[in-house]
């Protein structure tokens, strides 16, 4: 008869209490796995995640707390997780995984590995230690409503990388700088222009009207002539973004009336580009100050929620230019600032651009919140999908540590939203 520890066997009970586990990533997956790995009895976790806590984080990453923003999260979620379970043993890194000090050697120190990852890179890494140290690795992630775990094992299933991944989607320059007709055309050219300005210039990355457009057929030398600019920066001048910016100081009016005005009106010289398209309508400075502050700017609530007029993405462009100018004044001579989807003021600059090209090539503008959601190239994670996972990756542990490796299955869910009732 077999002897059962809880709804294990004492065999398995004993695995999980002995055995030596390593979770890289202690985010959305990460949380819910470690709560359900103490709960379930395993005793030797080793948790690494190189991030800290954002206030963003709070919705769905229930280990942390408001007061834990700013921290190491393999930190706090040991100290939360210890709460479930105080005889657990649970060592932290607040560390990339790609450190080389986690090298073959520290992997095989581990009978098992789970993977809690949110970037290609760091999973590829992972993939390949896990492989040559003959370690299994349980491979997961998730995206929205969809979630999947993996069992990888050296010689019995393929790896994470046996499978080619799609590769991010790419968009011709040319529409880019001349022609964009969605909003994420407008919000890729507004991260362009940050690190344009404030960042590593890169020549893939132009944000000035393409004059090697293919599709327009035109002189540059007679339409050039046509292209009237501000009355506060006289003739365009076609030179380096960056440079054109520092000579003004970085000027948020006169970016403005470069970006938004004298690069449309440029645009609209290349008249074959707008025979078949609506063509676009440049914004000017003092017209923009005339519209008043948006009222929806006062209010707090759902910040992220809201869509403003022209007049307010016009502010905020104003202010976000002066605040990123200010901290570029600060690191120096020679220095960049380096995009970052979590940080206010370069998302306020990117939300701020976007929407205001948006505006002028007619599109519908769209909230901060829709705006990170693309430039992030991120689906907003939702709790449940994790939770949902978390627990199918101790399952399959489960299975590995019981040695019935060969019933480990790749799980593809798809968690249903469910309806909202009307009452």
């Amino acid at each position: 008869m077999v002897q059962l520890v809880g709804p294990l066997s004492k065999e398995l009970a004993d695995s999980v209490s002995s055995c030596k586990i390593l979770v890289v990533g202690a985010g959305g997956i990460g949380c819910e796995l470690l709560k359900n790995l103490v709960l379930t009895g395993f005793k030797n976790i080793e948790v690494i995640d190189l991030d800290t806590i954002d206030v963003s984080n709070l919705n769905r990453q229930f280990l942390f707390q408001k007061k834990h923003v700013g921290k190491s999260k393999a930190q706090v979620a040991k100290e939360s997780v210890l709460r479930f379970c105080p005889s657990a043993n649970i060592t932290a890194y607040h560390d990339s995984i790609m450190n080389p000090d986690y090298n073959v050697e520290f992997f095989r120190s581990f009978q098992l590995v789970m993977n809690a990852l949110d970037n290609r890179a760091a999973r590829n890494h992972v993939n390949r230690m896990c492989l040559a140290a003959d370690i299994p690795l349980i491979e997961s992630g998730t995206a929205g409503y969809l979630g999947q775990v993996t069992v990888i094992k050296k010689g019995v299933t393929e790896c994470y990388e046996c499978q080619p991944k799609p590769t991010q989607k790419t968009f011709p320059g040319c529409t880019i700088r001349n022609t964009p007709s969605e909003p994420i055309h407008c919000i890729v050219w507004a991260k362009y222009l940050f690190n344009q300005l404030f960042g590593e210039e890169d020549a893939d990355q132009e944000v000035s009207p393409d004059t090697a457009d293919p599709e327009a057929a035109w002189n540059p030398e007679d339409t050039a002539a046509r292209a009237t600019a501000s009355d506060q920066d006289g003739d365009i001048k076609r030179v380096s973004t960056k440079d054109w910016a520092r000579s003004t100081g970085y000027d948020p009016v006169k970016l403005f009336n470069k970006l938004f005005k004298d690069d449309i009106m440029y645009l609209l010289t290349m008249d074959k580009l707008w025979k078949k398209r609506k063509a676009p309508v440049p914004l000017d400075w003092a017209e923009m100050l005339q519209l008043g502050e948006d009222p929806r700017t006062r209010n707090s609530r759902l910040k992220d929620q809201q869509v403003l007029n022209v007049g307010g993405y016009s502010r905020l462009f104003q202010h976000s230019v002066e605040t990123l100018r200010s901290q570029l004044a600060d690191k120096g001579d020679g220095a960049e600032l380096v995009w970052d989807k979590d940080d206010p003021p370069a998302m306020d600059f990117v939300t701020a651009a976007a929407n205001l090209r948006m505006h002028i090539f007619s599109m519908n503008m769209k909230s901060r919140f829709d705006v990170k959601s693309m430039a992030g190239n991120i689906i907003p994670a939702i709790a449940t999908t994790n939770a949902v996972i978390a627990g199918l990756i101790v399952l399959e542990a489960l299975k590995v540590l019981n040695s019935d490796i060969q019933q480990c299955r790749t799980v593809r869910e798809k968690h249903i939203k469910a309806p909202v009732k009307s009452h």
